[in-house]
């Protein structure tokens, strides 16, 4: 792929991507991206809180956090709880801003949308993309907050990372994290995540997150991987300045 912003092969479908969170359809958007059946204890999902909280703002005065991922790693799951134990921080849906003929071209939408008004102090709306209309159809709100997160498959891209006073990678290998998406999403689907594995395949050949991820999460039991809370981890990079 001769960039990350773009997918080699764009992913097609007819009702959701892979990875998605299961509603029942007709979808707006896609769905949980696969169960984490032994989650993080809730001492180390607070503590993973009290260290995001206490790093330095990376994003106007947002600390920004990416939970990336393969898609069926559980980025979605364990968001979810971690938005928690901020105390409901704000979460931004990668899967909103993808489309199906652009399933990385999201850049330029969350920075515009999204990034620049949290920098700016203000609070953020995006554009949701409707799966099932194959269009941009309602916002969702992104309020100014202490922590916001970010969750999707690329969510650490060298494009977003400046911006980021933290990623997190959920560490799942590719054909596991997609043995459990078709699993989950039956064979109607089988075709889409074909489609969906070439272009994820693609974009983290280009562009791999995971050796600038300073947490890591167990895909399979959610648990937060010793060594990477409470100590040092890797260096915030906050709007092209370095922080140690």
């Amino acid at each position: 792929m001769a960039s990350s912003e773009t997918s080699a092969a764009p992913v097609m479908g007819p009702v959701a991507r892979p990875g998605a969170r299961p509603v029942a359809r007709p979808v707006v958007r896609p769905g949980p991206d696969g169960p984490v059946r032994a989650p993080a204890t809730p001492d180390a999902l607070a503590a993973l809180a009290a260290e995001l909280r206490a790093l330095p703002p990376s994003c106007g005065p947002v600390r920004l956090v990416a939970v990336d991922g393969h898609a069926g790693s559980g980025k979605t799951t364990f968001t979810a709880r971690l938005a928690a134990a901020l105390g409901g921080a704000p979460v931004v849906h990668l899967d909103d801003l993808a489309t199906h003929a652009e399933p990385f071209g999201w850049t330029g939408r969350l920075r515009g949308q999204v990034l620049e008004p949290l920098a700016a102090g203000r609070d953020a709306e995006y554009e949701v993309y409707d799966w099932t209309l194959r269009r941009f159809a309602g916002t969702a709100a992104v309020p100014l907050a202490p922590v916001v997160l970010v969750e999707g498959v690329g969510a650490g891209r060298r494009a977003v990372r400046p911006e980021l006073a933290r990623l997190v990678w959920m560490e799942l290998d590719a054909a596991a994290a997609r043995r459990r998406g078709e699993e989950r999403d039956g064979p109607e689907l089988a075709e889409f995540w074909a489609g969906w594995a070439l272009a994820e395949s693609a974009h983290f050949t280009a562009d791999p997150s995971r050796p600038h991820a300073g947490t890591l999460v167990d895909g399979v039991t959610g648990r937060i991987a010793p060594g990477t809370v409470g100590e040092p981890s890797t260096r915030a990079l906050t709007c092209g300045v370095v922080r140690k």
